[in-house]
């Protein structure tokens, strides 16, 4: 059974770097706007428009081979995270706030692709609309 939450789009890419700084100043020159991290940070945040570019330097228990994850907007993150987990599906956290002002979790899809699904926090969508 599908939850009810409407999907409003893919809110962000999060990519793998080995090198932060090398990546945010590459992202830079391209025109994506810093708004959050930045070349010694572990988590950095570039717009294009409306459109975010997550840069993660994953380390811990991510693969070698992690590509990063496809972040999806819905409309009420903990609705859609009670409507899944009672239809059987497993995530890997449940719903939190995080520093740049969403509240997420991760699952991973049957071949083991990383998917979050999110719900800007106050004030963060008037900021990138």
């Amino acid at each position: 059974m599908a939850p009810q939450t409407p999907h409003r789009g893919i809110s962000a890419l999060t990519l793998s770097t080995r090198d932060m700084a090398r990546a945010v100043a590459f992202y830079e020159t391209l025109g994506f706007q810093l708004d959050y991290g930045g070349p010694d940070a572990e988590f950095s945040t570039l717009w294009a428009g409306p459109s975010a570019l997550n840069l993660t330097t994953e380390t811990g228990d991510a693969p070698l081979s992690f590509w990063g994850r496809a972040i999806f907007e819905v409309e009420d993150v903990d609705a859609f995270h009670a409507a899944i987990t009672a239809a059987g599906i497993e995530t890997d956290f449940t719903p939190r706030d995080a520093p740049w002002m969403e509240r997420y979790f991760h699952l991973k899809d049957p071949d083991g692709h990383e998917l979050s699904f999110m719900t800007p926090m106050p004030n963060k969508k008037e900021r990138h609309s």
